[in-house]
Parts: C-alpha cells; structure tokens; sequence
C-alpha cells in the first residue's frame, strides 16, 4: 500500500460570481496561507505542489505557487477538466504514497468569465470529439449549452428508463440550497422551494436554471504529508486517506449510444468500486458525502453509480430524504456546485476541505453528527472521475 497520506491543512476562499473576484494568484495565496496556518508549517516544509486550473496560461501555477514563497520546488500544472481540483490532489497523494515526499501541496483555482462554458480553441479537434456524436445519436442538439444539453439528456433518459419526475430534480436543487444557507463559503444561501425551482426559466429539459451550477472564481488548497511528517511535527489523529481512485471513459461511454453513460456514470461506478474494495469500507459506512453535482441530473445518477441507492431507485432516495440530515447520507452539506459554486481548478479541493472539517467535526452548523467516514466524487467530461474515502480514526 505504501506510506498512508494524511491532509494536514486545507483552506478555501469563499466564491463569487465572475467579475467579483481577486485575480487567481491573489486567491491561491489566500486559499494556500489558509491551509498553512491550518497545517501549522511553513511554506519551506512543502516539498513539492500540483496547481490545478482549467482557464489559464501555462505555469499559472508557478505564478499562483510563487505568492506563498519561492523556494525551488517542482510546481506541476494540472488540468483535468471539472475534476482538476481533485486531480492535483491524485497527484500529491501519489508522491506521498509513494515515498517520493513527505509534504505536498495541493492548489487549485479558477477566474472564470460570466455565461455557459465554450471552446477556446476551434482550430482543432475538440477534447468531446468522442462524447457529442453520442449525444447527436440519442437527442440531437440545440441552442442550449452543450454541458446542460449532456447532463440534461442523462436525466431525461433516466425519466423515460424509470418515470422519474421533473420535481425530483427540483428537489436536489431545494436541498442545496436548505444545506448552503449554513455555508459561509457559498454563492448562493437563499432558501428555494420545489416550485420555485420549477418555475425558473428551462435550459434543458427537465434542468431549470436553478438545476445547473454557475460559473464561479475561487481557489482551494490542501496539504498532505506521510505519518512520519505528521508525528515529526505532533499532528495527532489527523484525517487521512483511505482510498483514491482515478476513472477514465470506458467503450459504455461511447458504444451503447446512452446519455447516462456518456456523462460518466461508469466512471463513477468504477472508481467507487476501487475505493470500497481498496479501503475495506463501503457505502454503509459512510456519513457525508460531497459529490459533483454540477448539475441536478447529474447528482441523481451518482447517487445510483456510486452504489448509494440501486440503479432505478434515486426517485425514492430523494423523496425519502436519505440524502440529507437525517436519512443515511448527507450529500452535499457545503451547498455543493449548484449553491457553493464551480470554479473548475478549485472545485475539487473545496471538496476536500469541507469534508476534512466534517471528519473534525468542525463544520459548524453544517456538522453531519458522528461523521467519521466521508466520500469526495469530482467528475470532469473528456472524461476523468476521482472517487477519494476520507477517515478519521
């Protein structure tokens, strides 16, 4: 297995809207100071650092890294779509686990710019090359953005397969807001309704705007080291990886021509499955939850693919609210993309941080009771899924 990873220190900047934010380098050092100060080191301890973004030049992360010191050490830049964030923390993970450091850093961050995702590039083969005649098979395509048209088709496909209704989506919509409203570090905190969310202009059947998450700045960090580390400077009883998972597209993505798959949902089931069997535990053993809800549809696919419920069955999840406090899981306790936000580097690593504060029990009002076993979902189209088990013993 190698030396077991602990998180020592994780920090995040609350997020904004575009045009509202500090510049990405100003909010990577405020998001790295934060994860210092909770690691209780300095800057010269960390011996090499993974800067995830998405929208950028290259070596932002040299450029972001910098603001926290310049000491010499490898600074590798990460883009991996939406799971960006989680992909630099793969990576730092690594070098512990495997005796290449003793103390990593992982940064993340995002300046992104107002309205739906688009290509920068259009001189080239486009990163869905694969993905969109998937799509034009099975619903043809529109003026709406082609992530919702990809999401949205998923959760259509799941209302034709299993009769799901339109306001269960808009139930996962309500229920990241009722989780938000505590979160200090969330864009969006006002309470919606079910009807409210219905009542929103339609992007993409069965999607409202309020079923898709908006482009978001921000920056999030995490620090991991090797038990040698964490005794050497008496950390004690830190939370720690139990398992880590990296999926890519699967031929289902592509051959069996559905929108569920197209999206990712084997990816998930596969890395899922690595992580249980890795870490011994499974979703009976977990308390809280952060997944990649990018859109509502999406969050009720991953309840079936990451084993929370049986395919078929998140209809009835949802409506028995065992994904919230009080049922089985607490899914989403920061609000989650469609409330906290997406800044697509950071993403990922506010992952992290919420649920390291959940195993701390330092969550405030958002505290899921007794969480000492948390699960981290980041999925990216393209595609790359990171499936991570947090514990604290």
């Amino acid at each position: 297995m190698g030396n077991r990873v602990n998180v020592i220190g994780v920090g995040m900047t609350k997020f904004a809207k575009p045009g509202a934010s500090k510049d990405y380098h100003e909010m990577a050092k405020e998001a790295g100071l934060l994860a210092l100060k909770d690691a209780g080191i300095g800057y010269n301890e960390i011996q090499q650092a993974y800067a995830g973004y998405v929208y950028g030049d290259s070596t932002c992360g040299q450029r972001a890294v910098y603001e926290l010191g310049i000491t010499g050490i490898p600074v590798v830049n990460v883009n991996n779509n939406c799971s960006t964030g989680s992909t630099a923390l793969y990576l730092a993970r690594q070098a512990i686990e495997g005796g290449l450091a003793e103390c990593v850093l992982a940064i993340g961050f995002e300046k992104m710019e107002k309205g739906a995702l688009g290509a920068k590039f259009n001189d080239r083969e486009s990163p869905m090359g694969m993905h969109i005649p998937v799509m034009m098979d099975a619903q043809g395509f529109n003026s709406a953005p082609p992530a919702a048209q990809m999401f949205g088709g998923a959760g259509r496909e799941h209302r034709w397969k299993y009769g799901t209704k339109k306001e269960t989506f808009a139930k996962i919509s309500s229920k990241a807001r009722v989780h938000a409203a505590n979160n200090p570090y969330a864009m969006f905190r006002e309470l919606l309704t079910v009807d409210e969310v219905m009542a929103a202009p339609e992007v993409f059947d069965p999607l409202t705007r309020f079923g898709c998450c908006p482009p978001t700045c921000g920056a999030g960090a995490a620090i991991l080291c090797s038990d040698a580390f964490a005794e050497k400077h008496g950390i004690k009883n830190p939370v720690y990886i139990a398992a880590q998972s990296m999926a890519t597209d699967l031929p289902s993505s592509f051959d069996e021509k559905s929108m569920i798959k197209m999206v990712g949902f084997d990816m998930t089931k596969n890395a899922a499955n690595d992580v249980y069997e890795k870490s011994g535990l499974g979703p009976e053993d977990i308390q809280v939850i952060e997944l990649h809800d990018c859109f509502s549809a999406n969050e009720l696919i991953t309840y079936e693919a990451l084993g929370l419920c049986p395919e078929g069955e998140a209809e009835k999840f949802i409506w028995d609210e065992d994904n919230t406090y009080g049922g089985k899981f607490v899914t989403n306790p920061s609000g989650g993309l469609l409330s906290k936000g997406h800044p697509l580097g950071a993403t990922g690593l506010a992952q992290c941080t919420e649920l390291v504060w959940q195993l701390r029990g330092t969550a405030d009002k958002r505290q899921v009771e007794g969480a000492r076993v948390a699960l981290q979902h980041n999925l990216g189209l393209g595609g790359a899924c990171v499936v991570t088990m947090y514990r604290r013993d």
